[in-house]
């Protein structure tokens, strides 16, 4: 069966009475077809992340209205290797306290800071440098980091060929580990795989569909914004590490306020929104956005040092990027899918971003 997270946003919620709900789930479960495998609870930010072996979402829903009412606010379905190495666990833990009427209580939050890192495309690496050279360039990369983070008590949850996700507990630790990589990764290889390194904070269920979706989005977008080697921190961030350490670092790290947050998830989302629409121009982003061309021009450039129509571009280059691995594509299908109305301009834009022809890097792919 497949493996459900619930969340649950409950005013005032306790250790104890989440240990009771989860009682009375244990209860019901057999009813709906679940396996209540456990739980998360944070009563600071008062939520709830329930894990649930079931049959479907409506099983989830009707099992926790029968057993005490509290209906999720939101259900994903997940895989539990990605929570394993998000949390740690997918089954109670073995060290809680049993109180006296034989409940395990314990307060186990699901809050996570993620360090993402992004370099360049390796296929673009081993054309522009060579196999041999680009593999060293990309394994001096992987063996710092995977040092760090064992260093700091990390958990690496991916490591694509173009950079790392990794979970940590504890913020100060996770800023730790980026500060470390970017000391001790010489300057010339950070440079030449083009390293990008972000950290930001959030739950595991919010509004997207994936485990920490949000979180690792908008880490993925602030990397592209994290240039000259500076380590990009949320807001979110910043607010749970000593004033007195990010002082002393200070000069190693972007910090995002949060008007600065706001503007670029915008940006973002409305190019995820619109970018394989060929008619969405800089009209329709002042629309989408509700700013002037010259307000969005002048920020869009003071956040992403790209103006409002190249930020466009180059998001639609990306994602045409990411066309070709998925699937063989032609070029002109790839031009159309991915925003172009001009299989000739799409070439053009292409090869001055990347420095080689579609179909080259298509059949380097291939």
């Amino acid at each position: 069966m497949p493996i459900f997270m619930d969340v649950h946003i409950v005013p005032g919620v306790k250790a104890k009475d989440v240990a009771e709900a989860h009682r009375l789930d244990l209860l019901h479960q057999h009813e709906h077809g679940c396996n209540c495998m456990t739980y998360w609870i944070d009563e600071a930010r008062e939520s709830i992340f329930c894990l649930i072996d079931a049959p479907d979402k409506n099983a989830v829903a009707e099992m926790h209205s029968k057993a005490h009412g509290l209906i999720p606010n939101k259900i994903i379905e997940v895989n539990s290797n990605l929570v394993e190495a998000f949390l740690g666990r997918i089954y109670d833990p073995t060290d809680a306290p049993v109180s006296n009427n034989g409940l395990k209580v314990f307060a186990d939050p699901s809050f996570r800071i993620l360090l993402v890192t992004k370099t360049a495309d390796p296929v673009l690496l081993k054309h522009q440098f060579g196999d041999e050279q680009a593999g060293e360039l990309l394994s001096a990369h992987t063996s710092i980091i995977r040092k760090n983070i064992l260093a700091q008590g990390g958990r690496e949850v991916e490591h694509e060929g173009s950079g790392f996700v990794v979970s940590f507990s504890s913020a100060a630790k996770a800023v730790d580990c980026a500060l470390s990589v970017r000391k001790e990764l010489p300057s010339s290889i950070a440079e030449q795989i083009d390293l990008r390194i972000a950290v930001n904070a959030g739950e595991p269920v919010e509004r997207s569909e994936h485990l920490f979706g949000e979180t690792i989005e908008f880490a993925t977008n602030m990397c592209r914004i994290a240039k000259e080697g500076k380590i990009a921190i949320a807001s979110a961030v910043k607010e749970l590490i000593a004033e007195d350490i990010f002082q002393k670092e200070r000069k190693y790290f972007l910090n995002l306020l949060p008007p600065e947050e706001h503007l670029l998830k915008l940006l973002f989302s409305k190019l995820e929104e619109n970018w394989q629409d060929a008619d969405f121009d800089l009209s329709d982003y002042c629309n989408a956005t509700a700013m002037s061309s010259s307000q969005l021009y002048r920020k869009t450039i003071a956040l992403t040092s790209l103006p409002p129509n190249s930020l466009l571009k180059d998001f639609r280059l990306h994602k045409a990027k990411d066309l070709m691995r998925k699937k063989y594509y032609n070029i002109a299908q790839i031009t159309f899918d991915s925003g172009f109305t001009s299989a000739s301009y799409f070439t053009k834009c292409f090869k001055k971003k990347y420095g080689l022809l579609p179909m080259t890097y298509l059949e380097l792919l291939h």
